[in-house]
């Protein structure tokens, strides 16, 4: 039974971990964006985060979009730095048209820092692209 649910592989669609000045602590934040560089809207949108290594490991949060719009995108949750330092996985789960689209992002421990971001055009920020 389970071999013959055919769920097909994600493509266009990006997790970004960005880098944003907040002006009212005046300071750097981090973001998580989920990017939809399709050309089709996601419908009913599902995400779970959580955040994991060997000795400790982070809440599950639960996050819904309606709809994401075509070439757009959403801001997911806010980030401590503190959680770069830890790996984390974000599912997403989707549907264009009546087809579930199904894809898991894992933002490896350290590998988000000063040193690894670049200029993100559609968020007109500084970040790291996760595929």
């Amino acid at each position: 039974m389970k071999k013959d649910i055919h769920i097909p592989k994600v493509k266009d669609v990006q997790l970004a971990v960005a880098l944003h000045y907040n002006k009212m602590f005046k300071i750097d934040d981090w973001n998580i964006y989920l990017i939809n560089n399709k050309l089709e809207p996601l419908e009913q949108v599902l995400i779970v985060s959580k955040g994991f290594d060997n000795k400790q490991k982070t809440a599950t949060f639960r996050h819904q979009l309606n709809v994401l719009p075509a070439k757009s995108y959403a801001k997911i949750e806010f980030m401590l730095e503190d959680l770069l330092k830890i790996n984390n996985e974000f599912q997403i789960t989707f549907f264009i048209g009546n087809t579930l689209y199904e894809k898991t992002f894992l933002v490896k421990k350290n590998t988000v820092s000063a040193k690894t971001i670049k200029l993100i055009p559609i968020l007109n920020c500084k970040g790291v692209i996760i595929e």
